[in-house]
């Protein structure tokens, strides 16, 4: 998994999968974090619940999580403000973590 330090924070890729039967993450995988969604792809529905799993499973705000790049692709570069890269070692372990 590639993890990109920035002065805000962190940076890693993310593959989302909507209308997945339930909302999870369900680990690395080929250098990115791997995702399923309930919500469809359409009205930034998918990118919204996104960042709410995200925010969620770290215990962080909304705010602080944000989508760098690929906001109409499955693959995307999220951006956690304020996280050191050991702080999102709960995203990264190999079973996965429903919402």
């Amino acid at each position: 998994m590639r993890l990109t330090a920035t002065p805000d924070g962190v940076c890693f890729g993310v593959h989302v999968q909507p209308r997945a039967s339930r909302a999870e993450i369900c680990g690395p995988k080929d250098g990115e974090l791997r995702l399923r969604l309930t919500s469809p792809p359409v009205e930034d529905a998918a990118n919204k619940q996104c960042v709410e799993l995200i925010a969620k499973t770290l215990g962080i705000a909304k705010s602080r999580v944000s989508i760098r790049s690929g906001g109409k692709s499955r693959h995307k570069v999220v951006q956690v403000a304020g996280v050191s890269p050991d702080a999102l070692a709960i995203l990264f372990r190999e079973e996965e973590t429903t919402l």
